[in-house]
C-alpha cells in the first residue's frame, strides 16, 4: 500500500492522494480505493433528506403488516401478537440505531458489508456480501412472481410471466434512471403504504367503538376464550408468544436497507440520524398500533386471519385483515383497494431489491471481493455490470421456478431466510467492534454525528434477540406435526452456506481478526465529508401539506 494517511480526527484540511492496494491482512484499506473514481467512476449522492426518511419507513412497511399480522394475533391471540411485535420492534429498533451510527460516521455503499471486513475480519464482510446481495436478488424473484399473482386477482386468464416479465423491465428501467429516481419512487410508494396505515387505523378505531358499521366491539374480543393470549396454560401461551416473534420478525425484513442508502445520501451525517430517530416512533405508529386494532375488531378464532398468511398471494385480497376491517366498516371495493396497496408494496419491494443487491455488488467489486468489473458505474452513477448479474441471476430463478417443479427456488428461498436473522445479527457484534477500536484509538465520542442509546446493551439485547429466534425457528421445525426432516433442514440450510463463505474466504486469503489498533476509522472519510459538505440537501423549505405528511410519516 501507498501514500497512507491516517486522520485522527476524521477530517482533513488539505487533499491526499490516497492509493490502495487490496491485501486480505492490511486492515487500513478495505475500502480499495486506487482512485476510486477514475477507475469505477462516481457514485452519485443525490438521496435527499426526505427520500432517506421515506425509505426508513418503507423498509418496515412490507407486505408482512398486511397480510402475517393477521396469523400472528392468530396465534399467539390480541395481546400476545401485540407481545411479540413490541419484542421484535424493540430488536430492529437497537439494530437499526447501531447501524445508523456507522453509516453516518462512514457513509459507504456497502454499509454493514465493508464494516464487517473494517471492523472484524476481512471474511466476514465476504460472507456478508455474498449473503445480502443473494438475498435481495432472489428476493426480485419473489417480488415479480408475487406481481403477477396479484394481477391475476383483476384478470385471472393472465399468464403469470407476462405481468412478470413487465415488472423486471420496469423495475431494470427505474434503476437505469439512477439513485435520483430511486428514491422519488420510493418515497411515493412508501407514502402510500403509510396513508393506508393512518387510514386503516382511524377506521378500526371507528369500527371498534361502534361510530361506523353499526357494532360496538370494545374490548369484546380480549375476552373470549383464550383471549387475550392462546394458550391453555402459562407454558403453551409462552411458546405461542414467543413462535409468534418469527413472523414478526419476516414482517420487519428490509429495515436495514437505511445503511447501504447512507453511501448515496447528499448529506448523511444530518439524514441518516434524523431518519433512524424517527424509526421508533414509525414502529409503535403503524405496526403496534394496527396490530392492536386488528385485535380489537377481529377474533382471534376468525378463520381469515390464519387464512391471510396461508392464502395464495392472488387471494391475499380477500383475506387480508385490513380487508376484513374495511369490509366490516361497509366500505366498497376494500379488496381492490388493498390489492393494489399489495401491488405498490411489491413494486417498492423490488425496486429495494435491485437496489440493495446492485450496491452490494459494487461495493464488493470495489474492495477486491467481487470481480472488479462489478464496481464501475456509468454517468448515473449506475453499476451497469451489478445491474446485468443481478437482472440475468434473478431472471434464471425465476424460469425455473415457472417452467420447473419449483423444487429448486425453494430451496434458493430457504438459503436466504436465515441470511437475514444472521445479517441483523451480524450487524451489532460489528457496532460493538467498532465502539471497541473507536475507545481504544483514543477518539471523542463527540466525533460521531450519531450516537445508538443505550450502548451497549442494545447490541447485547438485539444478539439475545437473535438468537431467540433462531431457536424457535428450529422449535418449530422440530416439533412440527408431522415431523418432517425437510423442514428442519429448510431452517437451517443458510447456516452452513454462510458461515461456509466467510470460513472459505478466511482459509484462502489467511485473513485475521482486524486488531482493535488497527481498525480503519478513516479511509474515505475525509473525501466523504468535502463532497457531501459542498451538496447539503439542496432543497428549500417544503410546502404545508408535505411537512404535515413528513410529521405522520
Amino acid at each position: 500500500m501507498s501514500g497512507t494517511v491516517h486522520h485522527p480526527d476524521g477530517f482533513s484540511s488539505e487533499k491526499q492522494e490516497l492509493e490502495y492496494e487490496y491485501n486480505p491482512n492490511d486492515y487500513s484499506d478495505t475500502v480499495h480505493q486506487v482512485n476510486d473514481d477514475q477507475e469505477f467512476g462516481t457514485v452519485k449522492r443525490d438521496l435527499k433528506s426526505r427520500h432517506l426518511q421515506m425509505i426508513a419507513i418503507g423498509g418496515t412497511i412490507g407486505t408482512g403488516i398486511f397480510l402475517s399480522s393477521g396469523g400472528s394475533v392468530a396465534a399467539a391471540g390480541p395481546l400476545g401478537a401485540l407481545i411479540s411485535y413490541t419484542i421484535v420492534g424493540t430488536m430492529v429498533f437497537f439494530i437499526v440505531t447501531s447501524l445508523g451510527e456507522m453509516s453516518a460516521y462512514l457513509p459507504l455503499p456497502g454499509a454493514f458489508t465493508t464494516f464487517g471486513a473494517r471492523f472484524v475480519d476481512p471474511a466476514l464482510g465476504f460472507g456478508l456480501g455474498v449473503g445480502y446481495a443473494f438475498q435481495w436478488i432472489i428476493t426480485v424473484t419473489i417480488e415479480v412472481t408475487a406481481a403477477g399473482m396479484i394481477l391475476q386477482y383483476w384478470w385471472p386468464d393472465l399468464k403469470m410471466w407476462i405481468p412478470a416479465l413487465v415488472f423486471i423491465v420496469l423495475l431494470v428501467g427505474i434503476t437505469l434512471l439512477g439513485v435520483k429516481a430511486f428514491g422519488e419512487l420510493e418515497y411515493w410508494l412508501s407514502m402510500i403504504k403509510v396513508l393506508t396505515c393512518i387510514v386503516f387505523i382511524i377506521i378500526g378505531i371507528l369500527v371498534d367503538t361502534g361510530a361506523v358499521g353499526g357494532k360496538f366491539i370494545g374490548g369484546e374480543n380480549w375476552h373470549i376464550d383464550q383471549a387475550p393470549i392462546v394458550g391453555k396454560d402459562a407454558r403453551e401461551r409462552t411458546v405461542n408468544i414467543f413462535t409468534t416473534c418469527v413472523w414478526a420478525f419476516f414482517s420487519f425484513g428490509g429495515t436495514e436497507l437505511i445503511g447501504i442508502t447512507a453511501g448515496e445520501s447528499s448529506n448523511p451525517a444530518k439524514a441518516v440520524p434524523k431518519a433512524i430517530r424517527q424509526t421508533f416512533w414509525r414502529i409503535l405508529l403503524f405496526y403496534i398500533l394496527s396490530i392492536t386494532v386488528i385485535g380489537l375488531c377481529i377474533p382471534w378464532t376468525d378463520p381469515s386471519l390464519l387464512n391471510s398468511v396461508y392464502a395464495s398471494v392472488n387471494e391475499a385480497a380477500t383475506t387480508a385483515p385490513f380487508t376484513t376491517i374495511f369490509k366490516m366498516a361497509n366500505l366498497p371495493g376494500a379488496d381492490h383497494a388493498i390489492n393494489a396497496v399489495l401491488l405498490t408494496a411489491v413494486l417498492s419491494a423490488g425496486q429495494s431489491s435491485f437496489y440493495a443487491s446492485t450496491r452490494t455488488l459494487m461495493a464488493m467489486g470495489r474492495e477486491g471481493k467481487m470481480p472488479a468489473i462489478f464496481g464501475r458505474v456509468n454517468s448515473r452513477g449506475v453499476p451497469l455490470y451489478s445491474l446485468a448479474f443481478v437482472t440475468c441471476i434473478a431472471s434464471v430463478a425465476f424460469v425455473a421456478d415457472v417452467v420447473g417443479t419449483g423444487v429448486v427456488f425453494e430451496w434458493l428461498v430457504n438459503l436466504t431466510g436465515m441470511s437475514a436473522l444472521l445479517t441483523w445479527m451480524s450487524i451489532s457484534v460489528i457496532h460493538l467492534r467498532f465502539r471497541a477500536a473507536f475507545k481504544a484509538q483514543g477518539r471523542s465520542l463527540s466525533e460521531l454525528p450519531y450516537l445508538a442509546p443505550l450502548f451497549p446493551y442494545s447490541c447485547y439485547i438485539s444478539i439475545a434477540l437473535a438468537l431467540m429466534i433462531l431457536f424457535l425457528q428450529g422449535y418449530q421445525a422440530v416439533t412440527a406435526d408431522p415431523f418432517e426432516v425437510k423442514g428442519v433442514i429448510a431452517v437451517f440450510v443458510g447456516a452452513p452456506v454462510f458461515f461456509g463463505t466467510i470460513l472459505g474466504w478466511k482459509l484462502y486469503h489467511k485473513t485475521k481478526i482486524v486488531p482493535l489498533m488497527e481498525v480503519d476509522l478513516d479511509s474515505g472519510r475525509p473525501n466523504i465529508i468535502r463532497n457531501t459538505s459542498k451538496l447539503g440537501d439542496g432543497q428549500s423549505k417544503p410546502s404545508l401539506w408535505k411537512r404535515i405528511l413528513h410529521f405522520v410519516a
